[in-house]
């Protein structure tokens, strides 16, 4: 059974990374995509996805493991992978852009037929809005994932978006959780928790920075000084 909580996920295709936050009990999930994966140094094809994958899967144990596919323009292809992927662990959810790169809809069907043909969680990507999301949500996604940095980027409040889409998922009895991606600053983490959101993804980069802050640094050496005086 796959723990679907609340939380932190870590972006990373890093396995040493996965084992040391797992071990510090503060991650709820791990995900990829093929840019992080090329970011992690894997190398070797979709055999070198699938290796390290399966090993980050294991780590995590119960928690859910986001792949995305690496095809996007063949719906039936789309599906044969997904299942392909799915089925290198328990725990592994896939990631579906909401559209193709020139606004293909064909994205949503495959979406909903992993969802509702085959049981498959799904985590729909790449969206930017709350009305993206709600589609996505009832097109049977599990995980609905906004780009909270992208928006912002663009000159749009994320947290606006945030609260727009729990909202919906409220009112209509959607069970997607809503994951916020694009994690720019440390601030962004508690804002949009606050704001409605199940889970934010963050690098290893941006959660050392969460945990280590100059002034506890600084407390802390007064006290190893002051330990050593007695």
């Amino acid at each position: 059974m796959v723990k679907y909580e609340n939380g932190i996920f870590l972006d990373t295709g890093k396995i040493d990374e996965v084992k040391k936050y797992m071990g510090m009990g503060l991650i709820k999930g791990v995900t990829t995509n093929p840019t992080i994966l090329l970011k992690s140094g894997i190398t070797g094809g979709l055999e070198g996805v699938k290796k390290a994958s399966q090993e980050i899967a294991r780590i995590i144990g119960e928690y859910p493991l986001s792949v995305e596919l690496t095809i996007n323009d063949n719906p039936d292809k789309m599906i044969e992978q997904a299942r392909e992927f799915y089925a290198w662990a328990p725990n592994i959810n896939i990631k579906v852009p909401i559209h193709g790169p020139n606004g293909e809809l064909d994205n949503v069907k495959v979406i909903h037929e992993l969802s509702t043909k085959y049981k498959i969680p799904v985590n729909v990507t790449a969206m930017m809005s709350a009305q993206q999301c709600y589609l996505a949500a009832m097109a049977g996604a599990t995980y609905v994932s906004l780009f909270c940095g992208r928006v912002n980027d663009m000159g749009h409040s994320a947290t606006d978006e945030i609260k727009k889409i729990r909202q919906l998922l409220d009112a209509f009895g959607l069970e997607s959780k809503i994951i916020c991606a694009s994690t720019r600053e440390v601030s962004n983490v508690q804002e949009w928790l606050g704001a409605g959101g199940h889970i934010v993804t963050v690098t290893p980069e941006l959660l050392n920075k969460m945990l280590i802050h100059p002034y506890s640094k600084e407390t802390v050496q007064m006290f190893l000084n002051d330990a050593a005086k007695l």
